[in-house]
């Protein structure tokens, strides 16, 4: 699905997707969603998903702050970020594959309007691989006590600020469209 995408649209670059691509987000605004008869279920879920990698990248960086203020020792730090990381690293990797094989081909033949937004979001993927390669080499690097825990806050904030603005595209495309259509054939 990867077409060229301009790089005012890349991931690094933009700060929301393209209005005419948040069509059906005017039609279905993120106020409602929870009381829409088609979130329960498959949206709901997605959306945790995408919390939980919000929670992760939280919680480590509220890890390296206390081990920079030295409320956290370097075992309970490296315990937990060994964890922790690993964890957002398998499970964003796994998510996205599931979108990319599953998901986005079945959901881009269900509104025309929209098919450039999932080439973004597909081109997102190919960038966030590169961003948790970094992330993987900076959690790394604190464990092998090769990078400071403050230098790797550092990165984290900006991985954190992308990874958002990458859930926040893909929540504002992908749930009008569930919502508009229901869950059939997405399961």
């Amino acid at each position: 699905m990867s077409a060229t995408i301009e790089d005012e649209l890349r991931l690094a670059r933009r700060t929301q997707l393209p209005d005419a691509l948040r069509v059906l987000l005017a039609e279905f605004p993120r106020s409602g969603w929870e009381a829409h008869p088609h979130f329960q279920g498959l949206v709901q879920f997605w959306l945790g998903r995408h919390g939980m990698f919000r929670e992760i990248v939280a919680a480590l960086k509220s890890d390296a702050e206390a081990a920079m203020d030295g409320k956290l020792e370097g075992r309970a730090r490296d315990a937990r970020l060994s964890r922790y990381g690993g964890a957002l690293v398998n499970e964003l990797h796994g998510h996205h594959q599931i979108e990319d094989h599953h998901y986005f081909p079945v959901l881009v033949g269900l509104d025309a309007r929209i098919k450039r937004g999932f080439d973004i979001l597909d081109r997102d993927h190919d960038d966030m691989d590169g961003l948790l390669d970094r992330f993987a080499r900076g959690a790394n690097g604190v464990l092998r006590g090769e990078l400071e825990t403050g230098r790797f806050r550092e990165e984290l904030l900006g991985f954190e600020a992308l990874l958002d603005r990458h859930l926040n595209d893909e929540e504002e495309l992908i749930v009008p469209v569930i919502l508009k259509n229901g869950p059939g054939g997405l399961h």
